[in-house]
């Protein structure tokens, strides 16, 4: 079916029947967090479990880490505490999820909720930075791209109490959660990609929309994280688009506010660990909590000691951290959907209180009737059909930081651009890529060649950007040049241009070459139509275009909602008897 329309917010609610204030599934948090190397798997994102002096001084190890072995959130640099990212990690899923579901309570408080929600522009970058809007399918039917985003703002007594460091009060807040929402055009499915706060990125032209004030693109690799200060979420909605070429069509942003009083709310969340656990270290740090073998319903406090756990689950990384995390998450909606006690008004009119007043929204979801509809669409996804993942990376050259991972990434954001499912079960086939940009004569497109025929265990083939080049000016691509100084590694052929103007370009090589429409990409790390000859074609003048695979990455592990046996593994330094 078509995308939804929502209706204006001077319309009278539809007040729904008995049976219809179900609460939305589908919704839930993926941690969205850096981890470290392949080589020990462990994971270093901000903050620990434990408490924190109110000035934000502990010490630093060698690593950056506070003296309980806890990444301090500045990553050595003094000068930007950040140890302040407690509820972040998960709280936007949960808010969002919440008021999805509150919404079709919307008729008890319907003017005064809608007074609750605090609205923003969509999109503040340059127009040549947008992604052009989806196109529907041959139904008719559009997929939605919602960008869930969780702020550290410090900007009210509330926040900085839940926050911490004094000197963090009403200094410029971060998006320190980012998840990418793609619900299918078919309805059929729905797939989640985090981001990682640190993530560098290279951040497009923001103008804020309140004050005027232009915000000049980042000229260096900058934490996507700091996207959100640059004007507000329509610069983190245009970091996104620049980055992916995926048009957003909403955002939904979320603070510190509220989130564990929705514990209470919603009466308790069922976790399950295999033993008896204490996240309490000799030092004072841990989170607190502590829990007998099995599965306990946790609310208020508790939920949110298990929310930040990492001392006691796993190997103690945040890897664990983020593991307890979703399975909390995944709990929290299957028990939504299932707990009938929350059809009692009064705790309905509590959770949208509380979800609405925490709530920023883009203008096109600036009402409770247009999050309803939403919500509409997004219940219709089955619980086995929604896939959750982090977006592939690799660290950084100094290790404080990741990248978004070649090739791996670019895949990922390819899938959701053509509307295919993360969980693999798409029977369908996408047609090949498109434009309305018309192509320049072959004699006019000027096309940059670069060797990118270096793999991890064979060394660049010497002179074969010039090859190609030469290859392509006998095609009648007359202004081909090779640039000898970029040896890169690409694992197949493709062709990147940066801006829409070139896309028609790009397309024309690739039909001269024989690849396939799906290998050419827009991106920020080119100036002209690029084509970088991969480690799949080292040798010969036919270029062979593999198989088309759609299948997700393997570095972009899956967790699947509809998983309810799962049970965290706790440390056996941190059990108890």
């Amino acid at each position: 079916m078509a995308q939804s329309s929502v209706r204006g917010e001077g319309a009278r609610p539809r007040v729904p029947r008995a049976g219809e204030l179900g609460w939305d599934d589908s919704m839930y948090d993926e941690g969205g967090r850096s981890v470290r190397t392949a080589e020990d798997g462990r994971a270093r994102q901000d903050g620990d479990d434990g408490a924190h002096p109110a000035d934000g001084t502990e010490p630093l190890d060698p690593r950056g880490r506070g003296p309980d072995g806890g990444d301090d959130g500045r990553h050595g640099t003094k000068d930007r505490p950040r140890r302040r990212r407690r509820i972040l990690r998960w709280s936007a899923m949960v808010l969002s999820v919440l008021i999805l579901g509150t919404a079709g309570a919307g008729y008890l408080y319907y003017r005064h909720l809608n007074s609750n929600l605090k609205q923003g522009d969509l999109n503040i970058g340059d127009a040549k930075d947008r992604a052009a809007k989806t196109k529907p399918n041959a139904a008719g039917q559009t997929p939605l791209n919602i960008l869930l985003i969780g702020s550290d703002a410090r900007n009210s007594t509330e926040n900085q109490k839940l926050g911490g460091a004094k000197d963090t009060f009403d200094t410029p807040p971060r998006a320190d959660v980012q998840m990418l929402l793609h619900l299918s055009a078919d309805r059929t499915n729905m797939s989640v990609v985090s981001m990682p706060r640190d993530t560098l990125l290279r951040i497009p032209n923001c103008t804020d929309p309140k004050t005027g004030k232009t915000y000049a693109a980042s000229t260096s690799l900058t934490m996507t994280n700091d996207s959100l200060g640059r004007g507000g979420p329509g610069c983190t909605v245009a970091t996104w688009e620049k980055t992916t070429d995926i048009h957003i069509d909403h955002f939904i942003m979320v603070d510190f506010a509220g989130v564990v009083s929705m514990a209470d709310a919603i009466g308790g969340v069922p976790v399950c660990v295999d033993a008896n656990i204490y996240s309490h270290t000799s030092t004072g740090h841990g989170s607190g909590l502590k829990l007998e073998k099995g599965t306990t319903s946790v609310k208020g406090k508790q939920a949110l000691q298990w929310l930040r756990t990492r001392y006691g689950f796993e190997d103690g990384s945040d890897i664990g951290r983020t593991k307890a995390q979703h399975q909390y998450m995944n709990s929290m909606v299957r028990q939504l959907r299932e707990n009938a006690t929350l059809s009692n008004p009064d705790k309905l009119r509590n959770l949208a209180e509380t979800a609405t007043s925490a709530l920023t929204v883009d203008r096109g979801l600036g009402s409770v009737t247009k999050l309803y509809d939403l919500s509409k669409e997004l219940k219709k996804v089955p619980t086995n059909r929604i896939t959750m993942t982090t977006m592939p990376w690799v660290y950084s050259s100094d290790g404080n930081r990741v990248l978004p991972k070649p090739t791996d990434a670019d895949k990922v954001w390819r899938l959701l651009r053509e509307d295919i499912a993360l969980d693999g079960k798409d029977k369908k086939k996408p047609a090949g890529k498109t434009t309305s940009d018309p192509a320049a004569a072959d004699d006019r497109i000027a096309v940059q060649v670069q060797n990118g025929t270096r793999t991890d265990v064979l060394a660049p083939v010497p002179g074969r950007a010039s090859a190609v080049s030469a290859l392509l000016v006998g095609k009648g691509f007359t202004q081909s040049k090779a640039d000898p100084s970029t040896v890169t590694t690409e694992a197949t052929t493709v062709i990147r241009y940066p801006s829409a103007d070139l896309e028609g370009d790009a397309l024309r090589v690739a039909k001269a070459l024989g690849m396939s429409t799906h290998a050419v990409e827009k991106s920020a790390d080119v100036s002209g139509v690029t084509l970088i000859v991969g480690a799949d074609w080292r040798d010969g003048t036919t270029y062979k275009a593999p198989a088309e695979d759609d299948s997700t990455p393997e570095s972009a592990k899956l967790d699947k909602g509809a998983d309810t046996g799962a049970c965290m593994h706790v440390d056996p330094n941190y059990t108890w008897s």
